[in-house]
């Protein structure tokens, strides 16, 4: 018999993620305590956003928080991981015809 470790990071009684290290349960863990607290953050803006788009738009900002946070400090360009380019591996079907 195998004994098996399990990390699971639960929110209000629900179980939200499981993870194999403690060191991944944490950080995620920690992403969920800033997007709960950018949620509280972005309730009080003045744009008119429904309380899924709320959730939903402070998980994304957690997720990427480095990445806002250079913005935030006047980096003036994007870091390139946050930037959405075509993957180096993955060639393009016009490019494949044409040969």
């Amino acid at each position: 018999m195998a004994v098996v470790v399990k990390y699971v990071v639960e929110r209000n009684g629900v179980e939200r993620m499981t993870f194999t290290t403690k060191k991944e349960a944490d950080a995620y863990d920690k992403m969920l305590d800033i997007a709960e607290s950018l949620e509280l953050m972005l309730e009080k803006v003045d744009v008119p956003l429904s309380e899924q788009q709320v959730e939903s738009l402070a998980l994304e900002i957690a997720k990427s928080k480095d990445d806002f946070m250079a913005v935030l400090k006047g980096t003036k360009e994007v870091p390139a991981k946050a930037k959405k380019t075509k993957s180096d591996n993955v060639a393009d079907i016009k490019d494949k015809a044409a040969s």
